[in-house]
């Protein structure tokens, strides 16, 4: 699927960023997740919304404060698509 130029670039220096040993799976997951999240909304492109959708779907929450981080450094707005949102854990509600 085709990418948004400026949301690639960002990606791409976002994964720059990411300790090496986790480089090549955050961006395989990553942008498959962001793929199916684009053919959802019937988009002929992945777009930024899609790449922070599914940082948040898909990153664990040892990785949540480093990934956070990440987004802001490499301007990503996620905070234009309502994140982070809330979600129930068992010990309450925790953003994730």
């Amino acid at each position: 699927m085709d990418w948004d130029t400026k949301t690639q670039e960002k990606f791409k220096l976002m994964i720059s960023r990411i300790p090496v040993f986790h480089r090549r799976i955050t961006e395989e997951v990553v942008t498959k997740r962001a793929e199916e999240i684009a053919r959802i909304r019937n988009a002929k492109q992945i777009q930024e919304q899609d790449v922070i959708t599914a940082f948040f779907s898909d990153v664990p929450s040892p990785f949540y404060s480093m990934m956070v981080r990440l987004l802001e450094q490499t301007g990503f707005d996620y905070r234009k698509y309502g994140f982070p949102r809330q979600r129930q854990s068992p010990s309450g509600t925790v953003p994730f």
